[in-house]
C-alpha cells in the first residue's frame, strides 16, 4: 500500500458538548479524547506522518499531549483556520513535499481503529478519492422548512459517512483553490471532489467509529472502549490507558 500522510482536524470547540474548551481535549478513560485517536493512527503500519491541525490556544496542550505519548510517527502542529475546510487547506499545504496520498481523519473520531486507516491507505492505489461510510439502518426523511416530509429516499442507496477520508494530493488541493475562488463551503472534502467531478468510493468504514459532539456520544465511546480493553484477543490494538 502506499505510504500515507494522515491529517487530523483538531481546530474545533466544544459547543455542541456544553464544554468550556476543545472537546479533542476532554478526558475519555483517563486520557483526552485526541490522545486516544493519535495512539490508532500512529499504529496504523501504513501512517507515515502526522499533521494536527490545531488552534494557537489549543497548541500548549497539544504540544503536551504529543509529548507524553512518545508515539512512534513524527506529528506536526499545523495552525487550523475559521473553519473545517479552511483548516484542511492550511493543513494540505503544510504536506512534506513527499506526500502523494493523504488520509483526513477529524480528531474527535477517536474509536477508529489502526485497521481502518490501513484500508483506506490501501484502497488509494485504485481510486483517486474515498470517503469510510456506513450504510444507514435507518428510514431516512427529506423535509421542507415547515418539517413536511417531501420525500422518502431508498436507503439502499444511502451511507453514512465517515473519517478518514482519502485523496490523491495533487488533486484535492487544486479542489481546495477552486472553492476558495469560487466560494465553495463544504462539510468534508469529499464534496469538494464531487463539485470537481472527480471520483469518490466508498470504503467500508466501522460502526464503532463515531464521532464525539455531545455528551451521549461521549458516554457511548466510553463504553466502546471499557469493551475494547476488557477483550484484547478480539481488539489487539486497543491502547492500555
Amino acid at each position: 500500500m502506499p505510504p500515507a500522510y494522515l491529517l487530523i482536524p483538531a481546530a474545533g470547540s466544544g459547543r455542541r458538548m456544553g464544554a468550556d474548551r476543545n472537546k479533542v481535549l476532554i478526558d475519555l478513560l483517563g486520557q483526552p479524547i485526541i490522545a486516544w485517536t493519535l495512539q490508532a493512527a500512529a499504529l496504523a503500519e501504513a501512517i507515515v506522518w502526522i499533521g494536527l491541525i490545531c488552534q494557537e490556544r489549543d497548541r500548549p496542550d497539544l504540544e503536551t499531549i504529543v509529548r507524553s505519548l512518545a508515539l512512534t510517527k513524527p506529528v506536526d502542529l499545523i495552525t487550523g483556520g475559521n473553519s473545517r475546510q479552511q483548516s484542511v487547506y492550511n493543513g494540505l499545504q503544510a504536506l512534506p513535499a513527499a506526500a502523494s496520498h493523504v488520509l483526513i481523519h477529524d480528531g474527535a473520531r477517536c474509536l477508529a481503529t489502526p485497521d481502518l486507516f490501513n484500508r483506506c491507505a490501501a484502497a488509494l492505489e485504485t481510486t483517486p478519492g474515498l470517503v469510510a461510510a456506513v450504510p444507514v439502518k435507518d428510514t431516512i426523511k427529506v423535509v421542507d422548512d415547515d418539517q413536511t416530509i417531501q420525500a422518502t429516499p431508498d436507503r439502499q442507496y444511502l451511507w453514512a459517512a465517515q473519517t478518514p477520508q482519502g485523496f490523491d494530493v495533487a488533486p484535492l488541493k487544486q479542489c481546495h483553490q477552486q472553492g476558495l475562488t469560487q466560494g465553495w463551503n463544504v462539510t468534508d472534502d469529499a464534496a469538494l471532489f464531487e463539485k470537481c467531478d472527480l471520483p469518490v468510493q466508498v470504503v467500508a468504514g466501522e460502526e464503532s467509529n463515531l464521532k464525539v459532539t455531545t455528551p451521549m456520544d461521549l458516554a457511548i465511546a466510553e463504553f466502546i472502549l471499557k469493551q475494547r480493553l476488557e477483550s484484547p484477543k478480539d481488539y489487539p490494538n486497543a491502547v492500555a490507558v
